[in-house]
């Protein structure tokens, strides 16, 4: 596999997986909080175009902090953006598997499909990936798995803590 392979690989799996599992965790807990439908929508898109830019721009800054130090570039590469601009195209799509539940169901229904999609998305991911490197698929789907339902409970219990303060 080639560097520029790698990175794009990288920042695939890490943007699909950091947005499944902060907008599902984020989108949970907001949804159990008892706000309304479009106050989670609305959460929910300004979460991914933020991170999405967010880990777009972290991306870029590290390869190219890394090539930097290493000696090999000065100055942004196209390896830099590139890498930067498929993790945020990632992060962006991935965004919306938990988010379009929520634009077409009532907020009960749409937060166990929500759930189910991203924690199915997660899963895939994690076999996705393990395929690509050449390692252990179901090891790694249910890594995936487990790391998205760590965020779900989290975002549900501050959810509900929260919302038992205001």
């Amino acid at each position: 596999m080639t560097r520029i392979t790698e990175l794009l690989v990288r920042n695939i799996i890490f943007g699909v997986e950091d947005s499944l599992v902060s907008t599902m965790g984020l989108l949970a807990g907001v949804a159990v909080s008892g706000v309304s439908r479009s106050t989670i929508i609305v959460t929910g898109a300004i979460l991914i175009f933020v991170e999405g830019f967010s880990m777009g721009a972290g991306s870029l800054l590290t390869e190219h902090s890394v090539a930097e130090f290493q000696g090999k570039e000065a100055r942004v590469t196209k390896r830099d953006v590139l890498g930067g601009a498929i993790m945020l195209a990632s992060y962006f799509f991935a965004g919306f598997i938990p988010l379009l539940p929520y634009v077409f169901l009532s907020v009960q229904a749409a937060f166990w499909v929500s759930i189910a999609c991203s924690l199915l998305a997660l899963f895939l991911l994690g076999i996705g990936g393990a395929l690509v490197f050449r390692t252990r698929a179901i090891g790694h789907g249910l890594e995936m798995l487990l790391v998205g339902g760590g965020a779900l409970a989290i975002g549900v219990a501050v959810g509900r803590v929260v919302h038992g303060f205001v």
